[in-house]
């Protein structure tokens, strides 16, 4: 693991920090494999039921791929695109907690995860045209996935920079938070939703994926809905209901 990757739970909440802020969180080689490594760590481990992904400093929450890394090809074509699959493909929920500005490579990060949470004052700019790149075809369809053709347009084709409120207006931001207010807010949603029936979530969750691409497996989406009726988890949430108290679900 590198120091500038880190990773802690707390109960049922997972935390990966990006730690590098001289270099805005700028992700090279090191950093990519640090980070696929925490995944790695959180997808076989069944207590983490939501990863909050954030940054560390004040100022950037991720500038991207570090370019120097990339221009002399020390980083792969498709590493950061490898890196931004498996944060999308993890069965959990995951939060991004946006400490400060967001460029590049960083904002494919963050449309990777289900859920963003930003603050004041933030800015977000893809700078890929205003450099000669063509986004790698896997981050086009993220972005197309999360926020829309004709938004995408926008961030890739314009290279448009947006300001907090205006990523909220467009759902690129789910919540608008004071800085000071970020990491207990992000804890607080993520508590929130581990407190909820595992298996329901990530089956939804699983379902959405494949609608947002277009292509839903529906005997999978039967399959899931049925698993979910017959889980102990069910019984359980019916059983808080009937007794006017908190489920303790265990995703069964």
């Amino acid at each position: 693991m590198t120091e500038t990757i880190l990773y802690s739970r707390t109960d049922h909440v997972g935390c990966l920090t990006l730690n590098n802020p001289k270099r805005h969180n700028s992700l090279g080689r090191e950093q990519l494999e640090g980070i696929r490594a925490v995944l790695d760590e959180v997808a076989a481990d069944p207590q983490v039921r939501v990863l909050i992904v954030t940054g560390a400093g004040d100022k950037t929450f991720c500038a991207g791929a570090a370019l120097q890394e990339l221009s002399s090809g020390e980083i792969g074509d498709d590493a950061f695109q490898k890196m931004t699959a498996q944060v999308a493909d993890l069965a959990i929920p995951t939060i991004c907690a946006l400490n400060g500005n967001v460029f590049g490579g960083g904002v494919e990060l963050a449309v990777s995860c289900d859920f963003r949470v930003g603050i004041d004052g933030c800015r977000m700019r893809v700078p890929a045209a205003s450099i000669g790149l063509c986004y790698p075809l896997s981050g086009i369809n993220r972005f197309i996935e999360c926020l829309g053709v004709n938004l995408t347009k926008r961030i890739l084709v314009a290279s448009e920079e947006f300001h907090a409120d205006a990523l909220h207006d467009i759902g690129f931001l789910d919540h608008l938070v004071p800085a000071q207010e970020l990491a207990s807010f992000a804890r607080g949603y993520a508590e929130h939703i581990a407190g909820l029936a595992p298996l329901s979530v990530q089956s939804m969750k699983r379902i959405l994926r494949q609608a947002a691409a277009g292509a839903v497996d529906q005997e999978l989406a039967a399959e899931l809905a049925t698993k979910c009726l017959q889980s102990n988890d069910l019984q359980e949430g019916f059983a808080a209901k009937r007794e006017k108290r908190t489920p303790s679900f265990d995703g069964r």
